[in-house]
């Protein structure tokens, strides 16, 4: 692999980032013609690298330019500096990183209009910070797609009710896409089972895991069963899903790695792949689609209602 190009911009201005990317463009034989979007990574000091690592990960599927907004120190001096990235790590992508600094530097439309590709969709990702109302951020306002992390929160359980109180269709979140490889094991497992048959459910997960609490919306949505929630320590994801039968119960459980295990009544328990999914994966699966995600919505406005979890939390505190 070639080494990147890398170029530093200090005290500068979106003009001056775009005439130099172009300067960039041509040494280095890159067309921006085949960049498919524009994807926008708003994020603070510490945090970009993860997310560039991931971003550039994902563009080798969906070649496009990411533009890193990284929110600096609010005193001091009003400045924006930048850094641009070709070739190497960078994967299909132009990466472009605009550090603000200063009380007057404000992160909005006038800050990365210029730098977007022309005609082309945008997707805005949040990788920390979950806002109070993506869609009516400056930059959230001017994306097709809006992606936040509720995961990466420090209270992830709460940082789902703010997405739901706040959703508008084209909002989504990277716990629901960590849960696409058990959803479509799950609606094949339901195939094979008889509805009337189902008396309830458990689902067994993380404390700090809101992966568990969306599949257990979306079980309790789907099915219309009770749906229980059960903890297992921090850091293990999903562990397991229980189905109450008359007949014997259903279980798909993966207790640790990568490997689940389906047992059901009189059969040999199957062995299913079902490994936890990195960053780079949620966010390719979410840059493959630009329409909103209906069944997400559902669940986050109607389905974590019915599993009752701000009565839970309240009765906690």
């Amino acid at each position: 692999m070639a080494p990147p190009m890398i170029v530093e911009l200090q005290d500068t201005t979106t003009s001056k980032i775009s005439k130099e990317l172009v300067t960039m463009r041509r040494a280095g034989g890159s067309a921006a013609l085949s960049r498919v979007l524009t994807l926008l990574v708003i994020t603070s000091a510490g945090y970009e690298e993860d997310a560039i690592a991931a971003a550039s990960l994902s563009s080798r599927e969906h070649p496009c330019r990411i533009v890193v907004v990284v929110k600096g120190a609010l005193t001091g001096e009003t400045r924006l500096d930048a850094q641009i990235r070709l070739g190497g790590d960078a994967g299909a992508a132009e990466v472009i990183v605009l550090r603000t600094f200063g009380p007057d530097a404000h992160v909005d439309e006038s800050l990365v209009s210029g730098l977007l590709l022309p005609d082309a969709p945008i997707v805005a990702w949040w990788p920390h910070g979950v806002p109070k109302n993506a869609a009516e951020t400056p930059l959230g306002r001017i994306a097709h797609r809006r992606i936040t992390d509720s995961g990466a929160e420090a209270d992830p359980r709460a940082a789902l009710f703010v997405l739901a109180d706040s959703y508008r269709a084209g909002d989504t979140d990277l716990a629901w896409t960590r849960l696409t490889l058990w959803r479509a094991q799950l609606a094949s497992v339901l195939d094979q089972l008889d509805p009337a048959g189902l008396r309830a459910v458990t689902v067994t997960g993380a404390v700090d895991s809101p992966s568990t609490v969306l599949l257990a919306a979306w079980l309790r949505l789907c099915l219309k069963i009770p749906v229980t929630l059960a903890s297992s320590p921090e850091g293990t994801g999903v562990r397991s899903v229980r189905f109450s039968r008359d007949e014997g119960d259903v279980e798909l459980s993966r207790p640790s790695g990568d490997v689940a295990e389906l047992y059901q009544p009189g059969q040999k328990a199957q062995r299913i792949s079902l490994p936890q999914r990195p960053v780079s994966d949620c966010l390719s699966e979410e840059m493959r689609r630009l329409d909103p995600d209906e069944v997400f919505g559902e669940v986050v406005r109607e389905g974590l209602k019915l599993t009752n979890l701000r009565s839970i939390r309240a009765s906690q505190r």
